[in-house]
């Protein structure tokens, strides 16, 4: 009895506020008595005295941040409000993705949703095209569930097959089309691919990959490759002979469903397939439209890859939830940049970090100030580069965000802080559940106190950005990977009270005093190059098959005057028997560009821990540094095509820019 009584009292206490805070609500209400009883003053009077009092002994600090920031905190009020009704709204009609687009249609039929060149598809023909897909697949036999492979560049018929398989129940994967061999392979098979639907210039690396995919059954779109080496089925022709109908409605589903699958490099392994439902795209997109005030007649400029989240999810749910026009390029290129948005009279561009040093690195042009560009929207934008970005282009606003694809911690910048990723409130934590908690800074290991649970990390400490996970919620739940082996290293148990958990991102960002969070650092085993997440794991084991099995260790270091940071392999190599300048060869057709390692370590061993970890730490601190690093260094010299020795000339060079990676 007395057990239960101890338990019950300290669950309680739990509830109430800090002892710090009780006693100073309790020394004001006994001066607010004493005042009263002895001073023989008014309420009003006494209200006064102790606000004062209040802000003479450090409240002023934040009576400052309530000023400083309630306009914010009031339009991310709204901001909540207008999810929670819209797609609580959703829910209860059942509304799919596809339900939507439909009314869509029905609103501008004729109105461009996806341009690309002369290109240009109206809400109408976009409908009628993923009619057309979702009836064809459904006469081939594919169910509710079945998973179809997409892999092809942008392109007006990315969007409209997916949508089209989703109208019948059908789950695309959107696979990075620069991915070769086992890479490809992998991502293909880990998501139980029925079928494989590829844009015909990749026919090669289809071909490649072939042995070791589970399925063998391809469908070409774009002109046909001549002889491509393997069994290939024309889908063009086959949608243009298919009913463009609305497809025969499948029973039994709701928001929760799988739409499809967007990869991403997780802090282990091989990429994994995240997965996104109709609840979770329809979040995604409606909460950066509230939040950024996107409009219907928008036209979006995105030369980023549709098969990431931030086109595919943010850019391209901005057609089906507002109507806006998205055009697109093939690929990204600075020169033509404007010149592009000026052609499509875009009113809103897509970036990442990278694309704006692109830009800010050209030579002025006219055209970059004679567009109709005013948001700017996307992440990675410098602080250092924020405002001449802004002012030098000409854009109105910067819509800076944070979010993993598979996350549920999503923040976004909507006063335009320079440098800021976004916020929470600092006068209402409570109200939106995302926060950091403490780190060691040597090993990313999470921080907990006697009580077991986590530490939050405080104004200018840094910290791992984790979502509060609540089952059923649409924007709190964790949905997860394909491979539900990996949903445990991405979820944080015992985080503010016992049994509670949260999704950690692996990121590490800092708070300043009016609850702004800036963007530090990636933890864990993966590094962000070239606006794309780099798996150390997956790299290391590549380089070591290659190799011949030689110890390898991978690791992102930073280059002056470069957004994230580049890949370094240190490689045990003892005896000098590795052949450097036949390497890059290799690992150019067995990774993508962006995962190739720009630097090279020979090391004689390799440091462990006592439990056989390697020691990372120090070798990413010293980098390519040649004044302090006594091993072999070398760079990619990717003009001549191989690997060549760091001399000190050489280092400066790369120091002062004049070498380029």
């Amino acid at each position: 009895m007395l057990f239960k009584a101890a338990r019950v009292l300290r669950s309680i206490i739990g509830l109430l506020p800090s002892a710090k805070m009780v006693l100073k609500v309790a020394s004001f209400i006994g001066l607010a008595a004493i005042l009263r009883a002895y001073a023989a003053l008014n309420w009003w009077a006494i209200a006064v005295g102790l606000f004062a009092v209040y802000l003479v002994t450090g409240g002023w600090k934040f009576v400052r941040v309530v000023i400083v920031t309630l306009p914010r905190d009031l339009k991310g009020l709204k901001v909540l409000i207008a999810l929670k009704l819209y797609i609580g709204g959703r829910l209860r009609k059942n509304q799919l993705i596809h339900d939507i687009f439909r009314e869509t249609v029905k609103r501008h039929p004729n109105k461009v949703a996806l341009q690309l060149d002369d290109q240009r598809w109206s809400f109408l023909q976009t409908e009628q095209y993923s009619n057309a897909v979702g009836n064809l697949f459904f006469e081939k036999g594919f169910q509710k569930g079945d998973t179809v492979a997409l892999i092809m560049d942008n392109r007006p018929e990315f969007f409209g097959l997916w949508l089209g398989l989703s109208k019948i129940g059908v789950i695309s994967a959107f696979i990075n089309y620069n991915l070769r061999k086992d890479g490809l392979a992998h991502c293909i098979n880990v998501a139980n691919c029925k079928a494989v639907i590829y844009a015909s210039e990749l026919a090669e690396a289809i071909r490649d990959a072939l042995p070791s995919l589970q399925t063998k059954e391809c469908y070409s779109t774009g002109p046909v490759p001549q002889n491509p080496g393997f069994s290939s089925t024309d889908i063009d022709s086959q949608v243009a002979n298919t009913s463009s109908l609305q497809p025969p409605v499948i029973p039994g589903r709701d928001l929760r469903d799988t739409i499809f699958y967007i990869y991403t490099s997780g802090t282990t392994g091989l990429p994994k397939a995240a997965i996104i439902t109709h609840s979770r795209l329809l979040f995604m997109a409606k909460s950066i439209a509230v939040s950024f005030d996107i409009r219907s007649d928008e036209v979006i400029y995105c030369a980023l890859p549709l098969y990431h989240s931030a086109a595919g999810c943010l850019g391209a749910g901005q057609i089906i939830i507002n109507g806006a026009t998205m055009a697109l390029r093939k690929k990204f290129s600075a020169s033509n940049f404007w010149h592009d948005c000026i052609k499509y009279k875009a009113t809103m561009i897509q970036y990442i970090g990278e694309i704006c040093r692109y830009l800010y690195a050209q030579p002025h042009r006219p055209e970059e100030t004679q567009h109709t560009v005013r948001l700017a929207m996307g992440n990675g934008l410098r602080p250092q580069l924020w405002n001449d970005f802004k002012n030098r282009f000409n854009i109105t606003k910067i819509g800076e965000f944070y979010g993993a694809t598979e996350g549920n911690g999503n923040i976004a910048n909507m006063s335009g802080q320079p440098g800021a990723v976004g916020f929470n409130s600092m006068i209402a934590p409570w109200a939106y559940p995302v926060f950091l908690i403490k780190v060691d800074p040597q090993t990313g290991d999470i921080v907990r106190g006697p009580d077991g649970l986590c530490r939050r990390a405080q104004p200018g400490e840094p910290g791992q950005l984790v979502g509060k996970i609540r089952k059923g919620d649409p924007a709190r739940d964790f949905h997860g990977y394909a491979d539900k082996q990996a949903n445990s290293k991405k979820v944080v148990y015992d985080v503010l009270k016992k049994g509670d958990m949260a999704f950690l991102s692996g990121d590490v960002l800092v708070m300043d005093d009016c609850g702004y969070y800036y963007f530090m650092d990636r933890s864990g085993d993966t590094f962000r190059w070239k606006g794309e997440n780099v798996s150390t794991t997956e790299v290391e084991a590549i380089i070591s098959n290659l190799i011949g099995l030689h110890d390898t260790v991978v690791y992102g270091v930073e280059v002056p005057g470069a957004e994230g940071r580049a890949g370094m392999a240190a490689i045990v190599d003892p005896n000098n028997s590795l052949n450097v300048s036949a390497l890059y060869p290799k690992l150019k057709a067995n990774l993508p560009s962006y995962s190739v390692p720009l630097f090279l370590r020979m090391l004689s061993k390799m440091d462990t821990t006592g439990t056989f970890k390697i020691k990372k730490v120090q070798i990413r601190n010293e980098g390519f540094n040649v004044h302090q690093v006594k091993d072999k260094l070398f760079y990619l010299n990717a003009r001549a095509g191989k690997y060549e020795e760091i001399t000190p000339a050489v280092y400066a060079d790369i120091q002062s820019g004049k070498i380029k990676l």
